[in-house]
């Protein structure tokens, strides 16, 4: 999905645009890969009102809708981000924990060695590579 109106798009599937479902997309389209509780501190300091439960429902809808998606680039709680984002792979940085994207096509070699060794299809838009950025390497360990 491109940009999408997504005003025009929450209607087109019959969801009415919510002062809270309008909050939680531009949270998403502000902070790029936000988890759950990023999105909350987000909103609360703009509005007052909102609890957790209304973040993870609208989140849950919002996914449903293909407004946004999901990606788990840690143990803790899954990251969300614009579903109209172009596939990605995410680079998340093991020291200071930044999270970066390259396209899928960097990982075509591995996903097409799974494919042929596994016959496995991957997923590359929930594929996580960690590691070390470019900061943290030169920081002595």
């Amino acid at each position: 999905m491109t940009s999408p109106d997504w005003r025009a798009e929450l209607r087109s599937q019959g969801y009415r645009l919510t002062p809270q479902r309008q909050l939680v997309i531009e949270a998403i389209e502000e902070l790029g890969h936000a988890t759950p509780d990023d999105v909350l501190q987000y909103i609360r300091r703009r509005v007052e009102g909102v609890n957790a439960s209304t973040v993870y429902r609208t989140l849950d809808l919002l996914e449903k809708t293909g407004l946004v998606t999901h990606a788990h680039l840690g143990h803790g709680a899954p990251t969300y981000h614009p579903g109209w984002s172009p596939p990605h792979v995410h680079l998340v940085c093991r020291d200071c924990g930044s999270v970066d994207e390259v396209p899928p096509d960097l990982a075509r070699g591995l996903v097409d060695g799974i494919r042929r060794q596994k016959d496995f299809e991957t997923d590359v838009g929930h594929l996580t590579a960690y590691g070390w950025c470019r900061a943290c390497r030169t920081v002595e360990r």
